[in-house]
């Protein structure tokens, strides 16, 4: 016994998120909800936003039957009114915030020959503008109180190119720049910033590519586990980046995707 309480007690030291404060988009479903999770049970509160009420009440309950003190807020992030009201609601419920998941997302899927620029400025306001803001407006408060971290969710996009998605593609790379130049301004601070990379993950995102005959099976095949991502796959690095253990780690993209990335 004395022996589990001091590996406990170790553990803590490198991953107990007590006293620390998350926001989480797209905190309502797929990896989001997941991190949000991991985020939670290691020991955070938590805000999660996402933009339709109904799956963030949902994403509560959950949250709360796992003991987490969780809040939720519905906002559209390509509504920049929107996002300044996010962070003053955030604030009025949980005062300084600690660690930003980006994760919200939206892709636009038509050839690139077919985007129109009212779509590439959807996808561009969600996937990039939003994060870089939120980045703005929390990263100088995490620096001025000497500890922060930031996670960006990416894509495979964010390193290589898929059919029927450029609008998204370009967004996604453009976020392993933002983290790289986060991490540069303020990780001197004790604020890192860190992108995950998933591979194929079965979410809500996911679902037109998941409607097409064959195409889970075959991109299963590309992994070098044989198998689609899950976004409980999220929790553990996840758990890593936010937390002491993290401290060392920024400016990075990191692939969770059973091997994709390089199979």
């Amino acid at each position: 016994m004395i022996g589990f309480l001091s590996m406990s007690g170790y553990l803590d030291t490198l991953f107990s998120l007590t006293g620390r404060t998350a926001l989480v988009t797209g905190g309502s479903s797929g990896i989001g909800y997941a991190i949000a999770e991991a985020l939670g049970r290691a020991g955070a509160d938590l805000v999660i936003a996402a933009r339709r009420p109904e799956p963030l009440a949902a994403a509560v309950t959950r949250l709360r039957a796992h003991g987490v003190n969780a809040t939720a807020i519905s906002a559209d992030l390509a509504d920049r009114t929107d996002l300044t009201r996010l962070c003053r609601d955030a604030a009025t419920h949980h005062g300084d915030i600690d660690i930003l998941v980006n994760d919200a997302a939206n892709n636009i899927r038509r050839p690139m020959a077919e985007l129109t620029t009212d779509d590439y400025e959807q996808t561009m306001a969600v996937n990039i503008t939003a994060p870089y803001l939120l980045g703005q407006h929390y990263g100088p408060r995490m620096a001025a109180r000497g500890w922060g971290r930031i996670i960006n969710i990416g894509s495979q996009q964010s390193i290589r190119a898929f059919g029927d998605s450029g609008a998204y593609g370009i967004a996604k790379a453009a976020l392993t720049g933002l983290t790289r130049s986060q991490a540069e301004a303020w990780s001197r601070h004790g604020v890192t910033s860190n992108t995950i990379i998933p591979g194929f993950v079965l979410t809500p995102l996911t679902q037109p590519v998941q409607a097409v005959p064959g195409r889970v099976e075959a991109l299963a095949a590309r992994s070098m586990t044989g198998r689609n991502g899950l976004p409980t796959d999220f929790a553990g690095l996840a758990v890593l980046l936010a937390g002491p253990a993290g401290a060392y780690i920024t400016g990075q993209a990191l692939c969770v995707d059973g091997g994709f990335s390089v199979h």
